[in-house]
């Protein structure tokens, strides 16, 4: 029994590792809608992050086009990855380029 109370107040073993959020400051997001919580359509930019609630690490997300941030919850939030220009460029200018 001894033993078992001194791994308690040791700590967590070297093996455990935290959770961390999985997005930064910085990083551009899309915000999943859901009937509870209706968020303008768009890409968010996350502008700090937040300690968990109730189990879920929170952000504080804004929208170019609102005048105000929103904290929303890391289960809501999706990475966002800008299509490629000069793909797209490279595409458009195959199909359409008749010189």
């Amino acid at each position: 029994m001894a033993t078992t109370d001194a791994q308690r107040r040791s700590g967590p073993s070297a093996a455990y590792t935290a959770p961390s959020h999985f997005f930064h400051v910085g990083d551009t997001v899309l915000v999943r809608r859901s009937y509870l919580h209706a968020a303008a359509a768009g890409v968010y930019r996350v502008v700090a992050t937040l300690p968990p609630s109730d189990g879920q690490f929170q952000y504080r997300v804004r929208n170019d086009e609102e005048r105000y941030e929103r904290v929303v919850a890391q289960d809501r939030l999706e990475p966002f990855s800008a299509p490629a220009s000069s793909k797209q460029d490279t595409l458009i200018k195959r199909t359409f380029d008749r010189g």
